[in-house]
């Protein structure tokens, strides 16, 4: 009986917890959307999108270890409703302002530098909540299921807000961002209950600079978190091309037909859904690392394959295959995380995680942006996919990674 009551209430739990995210994420997306098209039309102009892409990333980049302090020192669903109401509150007031006819460029500047602020809060805290509410061996379904209820909104919300936009005015999109953020609160607020981790109940005598240097120590003195970070940091660098470049390499090589771009958005969705959706039912490979060296292969050989495919139709179903691969990857890193690392230290951690998974892409388009104006994409595609495929071979050979990917032996609770 106490058995089935305890599956029941993670179940329940879960369910509230991943419905009351994915109605947060669909406003949110919803307004990313229509932000950015409205720059794009209202503009036209390449530098403002620029301006637009970094009030969205630098933020987040800045405070996530911060973020991963509060997220050990702090309630996490407290820090997931705040983060949610910062988000819902800026939206609010920037759709007075607009309604008012205050709708200058630069206020939608703002409003994406406070929504990466409320994402940079959100995500330390999302990463090291779930192992708080889901057995560890349910841990790569859930993750599998929330990547592609992820994959489902990337999907379908810039055609309802391309449809929204058309129907009503931005305001109108800000408000229902607002609506879905306060369900969002309200949902985690009265239904959900979660016990506070050890370390957010314990009284806090160190500062958040002592704090942050024990996760930086707690990550030096684990050799397979270190091995672990450096190959995400130069993985992602190399998957710049592949991620920001390819709409520029179909406009210059396959025609600059507006279909071709969303084209190409829906294959790497749909393959991002069925990703997420057979890791969900599988389960991957019993050693997690086994699962990402497979799942780092078929992406950079995709990338490869990108550079070289002579028609459009083979383009587009190795970017679907690209898009399977990555939740094969995503969530077989996450859960490692999420069992592997001590829980009053799991915040910081996913800190750091989003540190890197939010400037190395960056990164890699301030050098291969630049370059792709002198070398072909293809080309460009060509090295780093080779090169993708090489990195993987190391994590393949590496044994204190590969040790790390290998299950816990059982144990009871407590």
């Amino acid at each position: 009986m106490n058995i089935v009551e305890t599956k029941e209430n993670w179940l329940r739990n879960i369910v509230l917890f991943l419905s009351s995210q994915t109605i947060s994420l669909f406003g949110s997306s919803l307004v990313q959307y229509a932000i950015m098209w409205y720059i794009t039309l209202e503009t036209e102009s390449g530098l403002m999108m620029t301006l637009y892409i970094i009030c969205g990333f630098i933020p987040t980049f800045i405070l996530s270890p911060v973020a991963g302090v509060w997220a050990d020192r702090y309630h996490r669903k407290m820090l997931i409703m705040l983060s949610d109401g910062l988000i819902a509150t800026a939206t609010l007031i920037l759709a007075i302002l607009f309604f008012m006819g205050y709708d200058a460029t630069w206020l939608l500047f703002v409003m994406a530098a406070v929504r990466a602020f409320g994402t940079g809060i959100q995500t330390p805290a999302v990463g090291a909540i779930l192992p708080q509410i889901v057995p560890k061996d349910k841990l790569t379904k859930v993750n599998g299921a929330n990547g592609s209820i992820q994959a489902v909104i990337m999907f379908v919300s810039p055609m309802v807000s391309a449809a929204l936009l058309s129907m009503a005015t931005i305001e109108i999109i800000f408000l229902i961002d607002v609506i879905t953020a306060a369900i969002a609160i309200i949902t985690l607020l009265a239904f959900l209950k979660i016990s506070v981790h050890q370390k957010a109940a314990e009284q806090q005598t160190a500062s958040y600079f002592s704090d942050f240097k024990q996760g930086l120590i707690y990550v030096k003195s684990h050799a397979f978190l270190k091995r672990f970070f450096l190959f995400f940091a130069v993985f992602f660098v190399l998957m710049a091309p592949a991620a920001f470049l390819t709409p520029l390499q179909v406009t210059r090589s396959f025609g600059d037909d507006v279909w071709r771009l969303t084209a190409i958005e829906i294959a790497f969705s749909i393959g991002m859904m069925a990703g997420g959706g057979l890791i969900a039912s599988w389960g991957g490979f019993q050693n997690k690392v086994k699962t990402m060296v497979i799942a780092s292969l078929v992406m950079g050989a995709c990338t490869f394959a990108l550079g070289i495919v002579p028609g459009f139709w083979i383009y587009l179903a190795f970017m679907a295959l690209f898009g399977i691969a990555m939740p094969m990857f995503n969530t077989p890193t996450t859960v490692l995380l999420q069992e592997k690392v001590e829980e009053n230290y799991l915040g910081r951690v996913f800190g750091v995680m989003g540190m890197i998974s939010t400037s190395m892409m960056p990164i890699g388009m301030l050098i291969f942006g630049p370059i792709s104006d002198i070398i072909r994409i293809e080309w460009l595609l060509i090295g780093t996919g080779m090169f993708m495929i090489v990195l993987t071979f190391f994590l393949a050979k590496n044994k204190v990674l590969i040790e790390a990917g290998e299950p816990e032996p059982a144990r009871s609770a407590g």
